[in-house]
């Protein structure tokens, strides 16, 4: 079973939305404060075809079955980007795709010339945890930037 890495399109935009609506309430994230609700999920494919922004889908043979971004922190700092919206379904987890992913996505934040990524996160999501600590990412005791989602509890930040 292999999978592939590639940007978005506006067709893949109906499989993302399913993705993160499915994977979100798994961990209890689908109350208010939380990503599932932003405005951008119907319309990924748009809302990071802005400057120094970029969101990768993951396919395992063939069918979009996770995905991942990086987009400019908003009311960050410039140097630093955000990990957005980096989810998977069961069925691509443990195969190395979030590896796979993260690491695209750390390369194209280097490309855009970022400094930091930040992201947030939720007690709970402890394979996620793993996957940001094994790729460099340290806790930070607070969250940066007003991306809205207060009710992630636990943020984290890579320098680059």
């Amino acid at each position: 079973m292999s999978h592939a890495i590639r940007p978005i399109t506006p067709a893949d935009n109906a499989a993302v939305a399913a993705i993160i609506r499915a994977v979100m309430p798994e961990f209890g994230a689908d109350g208010p404060g939380f990503a599932i609700h932003d405005a951008e999920v119907d319309h990924m494919a748009e809302a990071y075809a802005i400057p120094r922004a970029a969101y990768f889908v993951v396919e395992k043979d063939g069918v979009v079955m996770g995905g991942g971004g990086i987009a400019p922190l908003i009311g960050g700092d410039d140097d630093t980007c955000e990990l957005r919206k980096m989810y998977f379904l069961p069925e691509l987890r443990g195969l190395g795709a979030g590896n796979a992913l993260m690491q695209t996505c750390i390369a194209k934040a280097k490309d855009f010339g970022f400094e930091r990524i930040y992201l947030e996160t939720l007690t709970g999501m402890d394979a996620a945890k793993k996957l940001y600590r094994m790729s460099g990412f340290e806790p930070v005791k607070n969250p940066l930037g007003r991306t809205g989602h207060f009710s992630c509890d636990s943020f984290f930040v890579r320098k680059l």
